[in-house]
């Protein structure tokens, strides 16, 4: 990539990908790599992708946002040390639902929703920043893509079974993973089943849209699950009726599913009239470029992990 020259290394690292931007007064080039595992280290992971991406060692800062980042596991100064061979002297680090506000709402009070194999909502306003949900495939991330595609798997098995309606989803489950009385031991075997449950998603929003009725309501319960969300983020921000505000997505999810979207924005418009919902500003890793630049008196500066020489 490139030629030795100053610059700046910008990683947005999701469950299912990691993108990464490197940006010099040449111009930026932008490249694929690996997911990032989040029952594994984050910090090693995010090293081992700036190394994968073939950088050459000049002078460069770095910042990333990162899927499953907890404080504990931010080490901003390990991820320095990590990549400080190839010339990078400061490194900012955060959630990538920080990166995903701030592409989505920039430095304004609101909220945003980030969804993709898992989701998080994260709120800014006059009482702080407060997260909800991001828990994880096991114990949350309700209306993800994980979510759709269990729930649509789900339907499709009580289909099979006779315990539920008739649905084109048990068709769709049975291509996807094969024989539907073997699907349980393909899936639970499988080391990236998360990945393959969150891809039945898109089978589920097919479906709604040719008009299978089970397929309609999952996509309406997810939408009704992210809108919750995205009202409590605003309710814990401190937000008071007439004040203003911003809700906004990130991810492919929202913005290709039209029915996901839809519902979201009436319940949400339905329940916070007057609050301004609309599409971001930005992608994320326009929201991980802001990271450096963020004023230290921005509710979100104490969200950003910090280390330099």
């Amino acid at each position: 990539m490139g030629g030795h020259t100053t610059g700046h290394i910008l990683i947005d690292g999701g469950q299912t990908g990691t993108r990464l931007r490197v940006e010099t007064p040449a111009g930026t080039d932008d490249c694929e790599l690996g997911a990032i595992r989040t029952d594994r280290p984050v910090v090693e992971q995010i090293a081992q992708a700036v190394h994968d991406a073939g950088i050459p060692e000049a002078t460069w800062s770095l910042a990333a946002g990162v899927s499953g980042l907890t404080p504990e596991a931010a080490r901003p100064s390990a991820l320095l040390a990590a990549v400080a061979d190839l010339g990078v002297t400061s490194v900012a680090l955060a959630h990538d639902s920080v990166t995903a506000y701030l592409a989505a709402n920039r430095d304004g009070f609101g909220v945003v929703t980030a969804v993709g194999t898992g989701v998080v909502t994260l709120g800014v306003g006059p009482a702080g920043v407060h997260r909800v949900d991001g828990w994880g495939h096991l114990f949350g991330d309700a209306g993800s893509a994980y979510w759709i595609g269990r729930a649509g798997i789900d339907a499709a098995l009580r289909a099979f079974d006779g315990r539920g309606s008739a649905t084109v989803l048990r068709d769709r489950a049975a291509e996807m993973f094969g024989p539907l009385d073997e699907l349980y031991m393909v899936v639970q075997g499988d080391p990236d089943r998360v990945a393959r449950v969150a891809g039945f998603a898109r089978a589920v929003d097919a479906a709604a849209r040719d008009g299978d009725v089970v397929a309609q309501q999952i996509i309406d319960d997810a939408a009704d699950e992210l809108a919750g969300s995205a009202l409590t983020a605003l309710e814990r921000n401190g937000h008071r009726p007439g004040e203003k505000a911003r809700i906004s997505w990130m991810g492919t999810v929202m913005t290709a599913n039209h029915r996901l979207r839809g519902r979201f924005v009436v319940v949400i418009g339905e329940a916070a009239p007057g609050v301004d919902i609309g599409a971001p500003h930005g992608q994320p890793l326009d929201g991980v470029r802001l990271l450096a630049g963020l004023a230290e008196s921005h509710p979100l500066a104490a969200e950003v992990h910090r280390s330099q020489l």
